[in-house]
């Protein structure tokens, strides 16, 4: 069988947490970012969503 195709989301970090709430910076390092400018292909899934609706203002996402 061919595996399906799964959806997935682009996500840049734009912005540092620094300045922001200290749970936003725990979002912003359990999605995986290191560095301002790191691009993740992350899956689009409701938990992936939640966390990046959470930080929206540090993101660009792209589907």
């Amino acid at each position: 069988m061919a595996k399906k195709q799964e959806k997935t989301l682009k996500v840049t970090l734009k912005k540092s947490a620094i300045g922001f709430d200290k749970r936003q910076a725990k979002i912003v390092e359990a999605l995986g970012f290191k560095k301002v400018g790191q691009t993740r292909i992350l899956p689009d899934n409701d938990c992936i969503r939640g966390s990046i609706f959470k930080i929206k203002h540090l993101l660009e996402v792209e589907e």
